[in-house]
């Protein structure tokens, strides 16, 4: 029986699709939300089905990778021209051996929420559990096997075969009547002909069985003797009859009837031993020889060999009964050698699944490992960095110090830091240190743009801050040295010159205590007006230069 199941709606050009499965991916519409764009085939832009991932990190179907390869000599990956032609690289090329399987997203896949599109069909469920509705699915349309030319619906097909296919009768050889399999009973001709009919075959369905005997290669169903037209891989015969149980079942009770039809156009009388229904599952697996007879029981729906016939039919009743079970014990033992290499199988599964749990862990382990590491290093550059900085401000130091008692500080940016100092944001700046002597006291300047004290608003004020040093016991104190300021003009006329003698009772001069003492100087060193007319070249480029002179004589 042929079975329906929906291709892939996009699929490599002139391509001949595999019977009674998805070439290609699986159509975006059947899922219930809409697919990520990782799911999609980048050849057929369907939904992976047993996808691989090439080296340059995109995923095909398998069968997808294979039409490729297999109409391309030197193939390409199609992404990688889209994404950047420019770019494309020994990874761009496709071959089987450079491709592996996805395990990661065809899990994902089998998980997705899927729906039977067929119409009147409600069945959802995930995506693994998708092909095997689709070969079950009552709503699906499928072609008569007898060649009629109908296609009708799976759950239709016996229906049809009973009461409408043209090709399910039988003809009588003296009248050449037509006659329906169900309507044998009825018929009156006595012809000894007429009671022996035989199923006649029509043309097309002749042509057709000649085709595929002869045009396909691959191996048919067990089944195909009572009508499954179903062909492929051991592997895909396999999974067919796993799946199209009932299927199969609707054909052996087509059978049934044909062969009720024949035995009770011969005159034979029921007998209850054989009954169908005691049969149960067991007629799943049984293939019924062409040339065995039985008679039906109308009231008990039951099948049985014939007792009112003469005695050779006896015997050649009871050699197929012998047949028969001889068949069932083949079939058993057959049965028998599939369970124990399955067996066999199911413990070499839980022996890998074993070992890569074991390999999970270790590589738990590992990846531990080397988070701590990470870790451990991500300290050590921390620490390292707070070394570079502190060295870093060691080289400006050293690079801006002075040992002689003379110090040049330039200030630059001098419109936005006075803006802050209006602002309260930055109210002073205080400049690098400089020494009096190479092991002499450490001072540095203070200065307020926008005034403080006395001068706030109005002028600018300095001011200098002894601060405390290395060598500080071994320097006479307090602090005596006479000290000079001066706002450097830029045009070399008229520089601003203030001096100041330290107060020796004053804390400004004594021995520090902490890292600098309170600051002392000139609150109203240079009217602000002064610094910012246009007249004077105190501040050229937004800079001005302060100079400080520390008489050590």
């Amino acid at each position: 029986m042929a079975e329906n199941s929906p291709r892939s709606l996009q699929g490599p050009p002139g391509s001949a699709p595999d019977e009674n499965e998805f070439p290609f991916g699986y159509p975006t519409n059947i899922c219930e939300d809409v697919p990520g764009h990782k799911f999609l085939c980048s050849n057929c832009n369907n939904i992976l089905k047993k996808a691989l991932q090439t080296l340059c990190g995109h995923r095909y179907c398998s069968a997808c990778l294979a039409w490729i390869l297999r109409n391309n000599k030197n193939a390409i990956c199609q992404k990688c021209k889209e994404e950047d032609p420019n770019t494309l690289g020994e990874e761009s090329l496709l071959a089987e051996e450079r491709a592996f399987g996805d395990a990661a997203i065809n899990k994902e896949i089998s998980e997705l929420r899927v729906h039977c599109v067929t119409l009147g069909c409600s069945w959802s469920g995930i995506m693994k559990d998708f092909e095997e509705h689709q070969s079950l699915c009552e709503y699906a349309l499928i072609p008569c096997h007898t060649g009629c030319g109908h296609v009708v619906m799976r759950r239709k097909l016996a229906d049809h075969l009973e009461n409408g296919c043209v090709n399910n009768v039988t003809v009588c050889q003296q009248c050449q009547c037509s006659l329906a399999t169900s309507e044998c009973q009825e018929h009156s001709c006595e012809s000894n002909l007429c009671k022996e009919q035989k199923p006649v075959q029509t043309e097309t369905a002749s042509k057709e069985k000649s085709h595929s005997t002869s045009s396909s290669s691959k191996d048919g169903c067990c089944f195909s003797e009572v009508g499954c037209a179903f062909r492929g891989s051991k592997e895909k015969i396999q999974e067919h009859q796993n799946s199209a149980v009932g299927a199969h079942m609707l054909l052996l009770l087509q059978h049934m009837r044909q062969l009720q039809g024949t035995l009770c156009s011969k005159g034979f009388s029921p007998r209850p031993e054989l009954n169908l229904r005691s049969a149960g599952k067991s007629i799943c697996d049984l293939q019924i020889p062409a040339g065995l007879e039985f008679s039906r029981d109308p009231e008990m729906d039951c099948f049985s060999v014939p007792s009112s016939v003469p005695e050779d039919e006896s015997g050649l009743q009871q050699l197929m009964r012998e047949k028969v079970i001889s068949e069932l014990e083949n079939k058993l033992h057959v049965f028998e050698n599939i369970v124990a290499v399955l067996n066999k199988e199911v413990e070499s599964s839980n022996l890998e699944i074993q070992a890569f749990r074991r390999q999970s862990e270790l590589d738990q382990n590992v990846i531990r490992g080397l988070e701590l590491k990470i870790a451990e290093l991500h300290r050590c550059l921390t620490q390292k960095d707070a070394g570079l900085s502190s060295l870093h401000k060691s080289l400006l130091f050293s690079e801006q110090a002075s040992y002689d008692g003379i110090f040049l500080w330039k200030i630059t940016e001098v419109a936005r830091k006075l803006q802050d100092s209006v602002t309260g944001r930055t109210v002073s700046l205080y400049s690098p240190a400089f020494y009096t002597a190479k092991y002499g006291y450490k001072v540095c300047l203070r200065v307020y743009l926008n005034g403080d004290g006395t001068g706030k608003g109005t002028h600018m004020s300095l001011f200098f801050v002894v601060m405390k040093g290395d060598y500080d016991a071994l320097l006479p104190w307090p602090f005596r040295h006479k000290v000079t300021f001066m706002l450097l003009d830029q045009n070399n006329r008229e520089h601003i010159i203030d001096a100041f003698r330290p107060d020796l009772t004053s804390a400004s001069f004594q021995r520090p205590v902490n890292d600098m003492n309170v600051a002392s100087g000139c609150p109203m060193f240079l009217p602000l007006a002064k610094l910012q007319s246009p007249k004077h070249g105190y501040v050229r480029e937004d800079t001005l230069f302060l100079k400080c002179i520390i008489e050590t004589n």
